[in-house]
């Protein structure tokens, strides 16, 4: 028996659309400003500047801004942006002749992305409907990948990187915080879509 990809596509958004709609409920994984600064190195004023419907939402697992920053008027895409906390940090970054297109499935995460968009006026900031193993982006057109806690609820790990690399310009970056596990899983618990999701 296989991974039931869309089944398990849909548990996430439901998920994640649950994290949107109330991002303090109590989740297996930790959300907030709070638990980026204490455990994933995120600085407090940085996220002071952005307004809770940005930062409230975040459940990451890493930081992968900390990997080095992106420059004055270049163009970063986020796989699996969520409600974009890491994406509004690089827009800040990037300034105002720079680019984050910030990339989701959920409709829940993006329309509140939308939101935060209006509400900071960070408009250097875009948010688009795709998948991780299908950017709707065109080939080497960005400068910085970044993903925070996302390949690893993807099944085509493969296609993910294929698709980050796809869209790189000659001497992009990729960095990304994601969760590993270093010793092979069972059939059965591969297949698992609770697994996947709790």
């Amino acid at each position: 028996m296989a991974l039931n990809e869309g089944l398990l596509r849909e548990e996430i958004q439901k998920k994640y659309s649950e994290v949107a709609r109330d991002p303090k409920k109590g989740y297996h994984f930790n959300t907030g400003p709070d638990y980026a600064a204490d455990l994933l190195g995120y600085a407090r004023a940085d996220l002071a500047e952005l307004p809770d419907s940005v930062t409230a939402p975040f459940a990451g697992v890493g930081n992968p801004l900390s990997m080095g920053q992106p420059s004055f008027g270049e163009t970063v895409v986020d796989i699996g942006a969520g409600s974009g906390m890491d994406a509004f940090l690089a827009a800040r970054a990037v300034g105002e002749s720079g680019q984050v297109i910030a990339v989701d499935m959920t409709d829940a995460m993006l329309e509140h992305g939308r939101g935060n968009v209006a509400l900071t006026g960070m408009t250097q900031v875009e948010f688009r409907k795709g998948l991780a193993e299908a950017l709707p982006l065109d080939d080497g057109t960005v400068d910085l990948v970044i993903s925070n806690g996302v390949i690893n609820l993807c099944p085509d790990k493969a296609s993910v990187f294929a698709e980050a690399f796809r869209v790189l310009k000659p001497g992009g970056r990729l960095q990304i915080g994601d969760i590993i596990v270093n010793k092979d899983l069972s059939p059965a618990a591969r297949e698992n879509v609770e697994l996947w999701t709790a």
